[in-house]
């Protein structure tokens, strides 16, 4: 038995969302003749209360699409220094769209209205970039799976609308965030301009985020799309899977936040354990004790068929999801307490 906790995105389909997967009614999205793909995308619309949405192959290419659409080459977004967009995804504001970014020293991925006016560059100082955009990431990948407080997203929006500047929300966890603080997806599709939500984590499907937002800005989505080679054809097939892992596969993160949670516990009682931060949704980060080799202790997991990720800056990154059984986490924390 393989206990694969590197990431939410290792899951198999279920029985039942392939036989959806089979099942499903497909066209030509590139012709936006997809009805499957049509209704997952207004199904997602509608759940945010926001005007239309659009398929993309990864969340990594939902957000670099985002981006270029909210900036020009020359211009700068802030983010936390721990962002997906900056840290994960290949350089890819500067490759795709001729951006920077200002980067902000946040709590756990997190950062504040104040860090955000503070850090908004003078439009008329033409010797700094012109500062366009904030990208906020809920749940925080690189934080440990840390949810925002909401009036905090509230306030950083009233400061991009005080400037004139866009909000992005970097959303491939915010299924965990809606779950563990029981928040309405309608309020942040009041806030937000551009939100990327993916499928493949929590949610379990095979592929595939959904870019959602405001109809004025979403006009370029498209063509962006198109730019970035993520024009795909009959992808109804994976947005079944969508439809499905919606209709059946959110509340259940319950259960993965509960295990990640008694898994932090245990870690935080061992004695080859410096540190467990804040275990809040299905994400554990953690440290070892001074003296403590990580690529020993990750091999000796491995040695178990346990396996785990290493963040790097000492970091070790443990990770629920829907197919970590009941059996596999009893054993895995029978491990952990017995690790000499």
């Amino acid at each position: 038995m393989i206990i694969d906790l590197r990431s939410d995105t290792v899951t198999k389909p279920t029985q039942a969302m392939m036989q959806a997967i089979i099942t499903a009614e497909v066209g030509d999205d590139v012709y936006k003749e997809d009805p499957t793909t049509n209704r997952l995308e207004q199904k997602l619309a509608d759940m945010f209360g926001m005007d239309t949405a659009l398929f993309f192959p990864t969340g990594s290419m939902a957000n670099q699409a985002a981006i270029k659409m909210h900036t020009q080459p020359g211009e700068q977004l802030i983010a936390d220094k721990w962002a997906h967009v900056y840290n994960y995804e290949g350089g890819g504001v500067s490759f795709n769209s001729g951006v920077s970014c200002k980067l902000l020293d946040g709590n756990r991925g997190m950062i504040t209205v104040a860090q955000v006016e503070e850090n908004i560059n003078p439009p008329d100082f033409y010797h700094s970039p012109l500062t366009s955009l904030v990208c906020l990431e809920n749940t925080t990948n690189k934080g440990g799976g840390a949810c925002y407080d909401f009036s905090e997203i509230e306030n950083i929006r009233k400061i991009c609308d005080k400037h004139g500047l866009g909000l992005h929300l970097d959303g491939a966890r915010i299924w965990n965030a809606l779950v563990a603080k029981k928040e309405d997806p309608k309020n942040y599709g009041k806030i937000f301009d551009t939100i990327s939500v993916c499928l493949s984590k929590g949610l379990g499907t095979p592929m595939g985020s959904v870019l959602i937002g405001k109809k004025e800005i979403m006009q370029k989505a498209m063509r962006v799309r198109k730019v970035l080679g993520g024009g795909m054809r009959q992808i109804g097939f994976m947005a079944a899977a969508g439809i499905y892992a919606l209709d059946n596969h959110v509340q259940r993160l319950a259960e993965d936040h509960k295990k990640a949670s008694e898994i932090a516990e245990i870690l935080s009682k061992q004695p080859f354990v410096k540190k467990v931060e804040p275990t809040e949704t299905n994400i554990v980060i953690f440290y070892l004790s001074e003296g403590i080799s990580e690529e020993k202790f990750m091999q000796d997991l491995l040695q178990k068929n346990i396996k785990i990720s290493g963040m790097g800056q000492g970091k070790l990154r443990i990770v629920t999801h829907l197919d970590y059984t009941d059996e596999m986490h009893e054993k895995f924390l029978e491990i952990l307490k017995n690790y000499k």
